[in-house]
């Protein structure tokens, strides 16, 4: 068996320039203030920040404006040394692995040059066997070149290509957000960012095992696709490989000299794996075992990973409506209640198995079943996707290219296939990964960003997107389905971003008219759409030292990376609102529309299933804290936002729409069971007085929308500002307000407000209406930078009661409860703080 020594301890950062004075953010490193020393305490796997921010020597970038002050680094040379661990090793072959090096590399050990590296998203091993019979304490150093020399340079070689942002991403195979995004800063790392190993073998290696996993008439079967590399002294042996998938086992036989081999398993009946709200995620112990049967000790390496049995299709076949997006798992179509993913932090290597366990539990419990992991970040660790299988969360996994045209000539062309297959093969275990993509908005971009002129017939990813990367995935692991971008429609028969065909991303709403203008279409798969607000309020307070903090304060706007994000908030208020009076006011009512927004795209597409097949909401989570269109912030604060989705994907929704015959209350139904039930439709007063009432039953069969049309005695006048609509069943409630919040004759709010401690430490905040109160929300992080709560934005009738549950407030009181509730009432009537006195 082959054995395996980290190579964690001892590495060494060297500073620059022999020293530091960058600790205050006067540039980059000099002699004297880290008292001349010339290296730091490095931690691997890391980052060049990382490491400085552990030494004391660079401003924690993520407060005010200092990401300003870290700029250099990104342009800076580094290098890691450290001492390899001696071995006494009897095997025949060591190597040294690195499983990623961020970005542009040479590594050296004991003065021999082993080789270099170009791409973050890619493993690298080299043959040490001549130097691990050295000295103890040989030499092992891995100099990293700026990834702004690197992109410079290959620009030179291949020609200036159009992206959407002022960075040279798309000439280095890195992450590109490093970069700067909307939403994101500028932090162009580097570093040995994923473990770093030594390798001791003989005979043969797995050098990589790709488990093809189906089911067909009631069997499971686990195609095992095996690379070996052998030895020259192993070269001649017949090997065996023995798969195990839970308690079945096969043998097969090797030949000698072969580098190849297929091993299968079948499992009859096998628990299907299912996504979260559908069914169990039950997985299976799949192991993979090398044997050499002519050796006293058979067994020389092992695989070991987890696999779900279940199938996957995408149907994209015409129809009346244009051409199908709808997945299906385990011949079941779905509704995709989808998210955005993004790194979740900057320097993503503090990001751990327990972080993605939080952040993707969040998504499940929000009613998530789908994350599609966007093509600007990185191929996620296997932590994030064993938590996705564990969670039934459906992985939509982008190919490595966003908002850029990108080259395809060397030295990048070789460097895109190698971590192509590398990753496919990589995360072919999971049951969660359902589809790949093959880039984000690229498509697009050539068609509607002015891209085909400026390239004057240049490359610019195409032939990755419809040829390479649809190829790879062809022959790495043909079990998933493969589409060539998002937004696509299948063809360049049909515009890219063509609503009618494929998948769609709606931006126009968000950057030039209002969130009702959702309904004016029904795309078949809506894969990016949103709307922005800012973080919570004890995370913007965490962040920024601005004083006062305001809209356009200083911190606030260097922390909203949107172009024209400020404009755009703006204008979506003024269409609902009077003009925010303070920043307090502002803070509540950007929340408020963001969530109505993506309510308002959800409810409508929802209403439209089957045509309508997925919503993807831009974008679950934020990598530092900054004005964006996260439903969880930086510091892993919900917003109300993240709240709405509870309700938005819960598997039964009640919404109000429009048809071109008038209003209906749409009743979606996302249970493999019948609805049946009555709704209760009433017409209401301004003051909780009940104007007329209807009561229809309904009957909404499984994964269906039943539509009730609503009478003309319920529907409040046009333009009336004393009238609203509510429909109920089962406890689910819709609202219609006929008109927009600052043509609403709003009452001045009122409540009474209880509060019970509870033993476990909770404390139950009860609001009893005693006027209509529209999305009263209890903003627990003002009651202390701990506490949270279990409950968003709430409409109530007079004589209504909500209770929300706050965790973490530590001196709970009556009066800092009243202080923490806004509600669109008081920020309609008088434009003030948006608190009931």
């Amino acid at each position: 068996m082959k054995d395996v020594t980290p190579v964690v301890d001892g590495w060494k950062l060297r500073l620059p320039g022999g020293g530091s004075g960058a600790g205050s953010g006067d540039g980059p490193l000099g002699p004297g203030a880290a008292g001349g020393q010339d290296t730091v305490p490095a931690a691997v796997p890391g980052c060049v920040h990382t490491d400085l921010l552990a030494a004391g020597l660079l401003a924690d970038p993520f407060l005010d404006r200092n990401e300003q002050d870290a700029a250099w680094v990104g342009r800076t040379d580094w290098t890691y040394e450290t001492a390899l661990p001696a071995s006494t090793t009897r095997h025949e072959r060591s190597d040294l692995v690195f499983d990623g090096l961020d970005t542009v590399a040479e590594i050296t050990l004991g003065g021999r040059r082993l080789g270099a590296t170009r791409n973050m998203h890619r493993s690298h091993r080299f043959d040490v066997t001549a130097e691990r019979a050295a000295t103890a304490g040989t030499p092992l150093t891995v100099a990293f070149t700026s990834a702004y020399t690197e992109a410079e340079r290959v620009r030179s070689l291949v020609g200036e290509r159009p992206n959407s942002y002022p960075e040279p991403f798309q000439y280095i195979r890195k992450m590109a957000c490093s970069f700067g995004w909307d939403w994101g800063p500028t932090l162009v790392t580097a570093g040995i960012w994923k473990p770093v190993r030594l390798e001791h073998w003989s005979t043969a290696r797995l050098a990589g095992v790709t488990p093809q996993v189906t089911v067909a008439g009631g069997t499971g079967r686990v195609e095992a696709v095996i690379a070996l590399e052998r030895t020259a002294a192993g070269a001649g042996r017949p090997l065996t490989v023995r798969l195990r998938v839970g308690e079945t086992v096969t043998e097969t036989a090797v030949a000698a000299g072969a580098d190849r081999a297929t091993a299968v398993a079948e499992v009859a009946d096998p628990d299907l794996w299912w996504p979260h709200g559908y069914g169990r995620q039950p997985l299976y112990d799949c192991e993979v075992t090398l044997l050499d049967p002519a050796a006293p000790a058979a067994e020389l390496d092992r695989w070991q990973r987890r696999v779900g049995f279940r199938t996957v299709t995408l149907d994209t076949s015409p129809d009346e409506h244009g051409t199908a997006f709808t997945l299906a798992v385990n011949g079941t179509p779905l509704f995709a209640r989808g998210v955005n993913w993004i790194p979740d932090d900057a320097l993503p290597t503090r990001i751990d198995a327990a972080r993605y366990r939080r952040r993707l539990q969040q998504a499940a419990d929000a009613g998530v079943d789908l994350v599609r992991v966007w093509g600007g970040g990185i191929y996620e660790s296997d932590d994030f996707y064993d938590a996705c299988d564990e969670l039934g969360l459906l992985v939509w996994q982008d190919f490595l290219f966003a908002c850029a045209a990108y080259p395809e000539e060397q030295p990048l062309r070789s460097e895109i296939e190698a971590e192509a297959r590398e990753n496919v093969a990589r995360l072919a275990p999971h049951p969660s990964l359902v589809l790949w993509n093959g880039n984000n908005e690229n498509l697009w971009g050539f068609r509607d960003w002015e891209w085909e002129d400026a390239l004057a017939g240049d490359s610019w990813g195409e032939g990755y997107y419809l040829g390479l990367l649809a190829r790879v995935v062809a022959e790495t692991d043909p079990t998933r389905p493969y589409w060539a971008g998002s937004p696509w429609s299948g063809s360049w028969d049909h515009h890219p971003n063509d609503p009618r065909h494929g998948t769609a991303h709606s931006w126009e709403v968000w950057n030039r008219t209002d969130y009702t203008d959702y309904r004016d279409s029904v795309p078949r798969f809506v894969a990016e759409f949103g709307w922005q607000a800012p973080p919570a309020y004890a995370t913007a307070r965490r962040a920024l030292s601005d004083d006062p903090l305001t809209p356009d304060s200083p911190g606030m706007l260097h922390h909203q990376k949107a172009a024209d994000g400020n404009g755009k908030l703006a204008r979506g208020l003024a269409r609902h609102f009077p003009v925010p009076a303070d920043f307090d006011t502002w803070h509540y009512l950007t929340q408020v529309n963001q969530a109505r927004a993506v309510a308002t795209g959800i409810e409508h597409w929802r209403s439209h299933w089957p045509v309508c097949a997925g919503t993807v909401v831009w974008q679950l989570n934020d990598c530092w804290p900054v004005t964006s269109w996260a439903a969880v912030d930086g510091d892993e604060r919900p917003k109300p936002l993240y709240h709405e989705l509870k309700r938005l994907y819960a598997d039964r929704l009640v919404t109000v729409q429009p048809r071109p015959g008038g209003l209906v209350a749409a009743l979606v139904n996302q249970t493999a069971q019948d609805w049946t039930g009555t709704a209760v439709l009433c017409r209401v007063a301004v003051d909780g007085a009940v104007l007329a009432e209807v009561r229809l039953p309904f009957t909404a069969a499984p994964r269906t929308v039943a539509e009730v049309a609503l009478p003309a005695q319920l529907l409040p006048a046009d333009g009336s500002g004393k009238e609203l609509l509510t429909v109920q069943a089962d406890g689910l409630r819709a609202f219609w307000f006929p008109v927009r919040d600052k043509d609403f004759g709003y009452p001045e709010p009122g409540w009474d407000l209880d509060l019970a401690v509870h033993p476990d430490g909770g404390t139950a905040v009860t609001v009893t209406a005693r006027t209509l109160l529209r999305d009263l929300l209890l903003q627990a992080d003002r009651l202390g930078p701990g506490a949270t709560a279990d409950t968003g934005l709430t409409t109530l009738l007079p004589g209504e009661s909500v209770t929300i549950t706050v965790r973490g407030w530590e001196e709970p009181s009556p009066e800092a409860a009243a202080a923490a509730l806004y509600c669109v009432n008081a920020a309609v009537r008088d434009g003030e703080a948006g608190v009931a006195r």
